[in-house]
């Protein structure tokens, strides 16, 4: 008579006990539907999106119809804005606004969110409101990231300079100091000119006086 192990050894696999067999249940569990904003429209998506849209990110910008994410930011950046928005505060005159993270519709298919936005006063239509048009703005600047690089040298300015607005500032940091770059509009061509390129301390005429000492970011 064949002993025990010799029974195990030839009995069927399907009455042999498994430890691996898988619990169809946990195996297949429900998915979550995606969003909508998951699927892009055929010809991108439009400035109204981001107002219908449910569940983006926030700060989500549009640019050429593409949605776009930002990512988590830098002591840097972070202090960067704050130092910029406190003394721009300070320094605009009675008919201008500060504005901070808010976005510009410039087209059907761009609306991007400078770092900081100095606008009109008038321009400043409720508690509600969640973007401006590109008449409205006096100022835009970017504070640059890494992942941001690209856009906020190449791609933001050129789509600020098309919408008209004058003045536009770049931030970025070298050396672990930040470096201010200053642009104005040339009119004719619809281009920036650099007008000067600032270390220690941002003082500038235009389009009001401002005078920022640049290396206070080491206090906050």
């Amino acid at each position: 008579m064949p002993d025990r192990k010799d029974d195990m050894s030839i009995a069927p696999l399907a009455d042999r006990p498994s430890a691996e067999a898988p619990d169809a249940e946990t195996e297949s569990p429900e998915l979550e539907p995606l969003p909508a904003w998951v699927f892009p429209p055929k010809a991108g998506f439009s400035a109204e999106d981001l107002d219908r849209l449910r569940g983006i990110p926030p700060h989500t910008e549009l640019i050429d119809g593409t949605l776009v994410f930002v990512s988590p930011q830098t002591n840097f950046h972070m202090s960067m804005l704050f130092l910029l928005e406190s003394e721009l505060r300070r320094a605009v005159p009675a008919d201008l606004r500060v504005r901070r993270e808010m976005t510009v519709t410039l087209g059907r298919r761009q609306r991007p969110e400078p770092d900081i936005l100095v606008v009109h006063t008038e321009a400043v239509q409720g508690l509600k409101q969640t973007t401006y048009q590109p008449d409205d703005v006096v100022l835009a600047v970017e504070v640059v990231s890494a992942e941001s690089e690209i856009r906020d040298r190449e791609r933001k300015p050129v789509l600020y300079a098309q919408a008209g607005i004058t003045h536009f500032w770049r931030i970025e940091e070298k050396d672990d100091r930040p470096v201010a770059y200053v642009y104005e509009l040339d009119p004719a061509t619809r281009t920036y000119a650099l007008t000067g390129i600032h270390h220690d301390r941002l003082k500038v005429s235009v389009p009001f006086d401002v005078d920022i000492d640049l290396t206070e970011i080491d206090d906050l």
